[in-house]
């Protein structure tokens, strides 16, 4: 048996690049506290989910531990984990490192389309698929200036999607827009 009760193996990559994601993080203020910025990726997960029409869409940074959704956008009232972390408030925007797709889109560096997670028996056991109910998901990683993938840029929908070679372009713009975000951040010291 494994953790949650299911007897489906974790399949999260090994990440050989957590600890300096996490000092990159943290000199960019980014995946530890709820602060003012969480406007503007709140209003930017909400322009992913727009463009992408999807019910669901995160910023996500990834420390060596867990994930931290700095931006997400869910619908009114929804119903499982992200809805629940949309209404609890910033308190609710952590999940564990092992949960979802974006830890493999950060270790594999590059953009992630599942048309439908159920056909991929590698990411058809993951729990959101069980626990939130994803079941298409679409995601690419933020890559700074340094080289370092400090997280993810997702749209995540609860019926399958057929992404084609479109979504992945949008996603891929999307991530290069947030990383431009990131980097005026920077620049402008918070």
């Amino acid at each position: 048996m494994t953790p949650y009760g299911t007897s489906r193996p974790l399949l999260t990559p090994v990440d050989q690049d957590g600890s300096r994601r996490s000092a990159r993080l943290r000199k960019l203020g980014l995946g530890e506290r709820a602060d003012a910025s969480f406007v503007s990726f709140d209003a930017f997960a909400d322009r992913v989910a727009e463009v992408t029409g999807t019910p669901f869409s995160i910023v996500n940074f990834i420390d060596g531990n867990r994930q931290f959704f700095a931006g997400l956008h869910t619908p009114a009232g929804a119903d499982g984990d992200l809805g629940a972390a949309a209404s609890a408030g910033r308190s609710g925007r952590y999940l564990a490192r092992d949960h979802g797709y974006c830890p493999h889109v950060l270790v594999r560096r590059k953009a992630l389309v599942l048309e439908d997670v159920c056909d991929f028996p590698r990411f058809a056991g993951n729990p959101v698929v069980d626990d939130i109910g994803i079941r298409s998901y679409l995601g690419a990683p933020l890559i700074d200036r340094t080289g370092v993938a400090l997280g993810t840029v997702c749209a995540v929908d609860t019926v399958p999607r057929p992404w084609g070679r479109a979504g992945l372009e949008t996603i891929k713009l999307l991530a290069r827009e947030i990383v431009v975000q990131i980097e005026r951040r920077e620049v402008s010291g918070f």
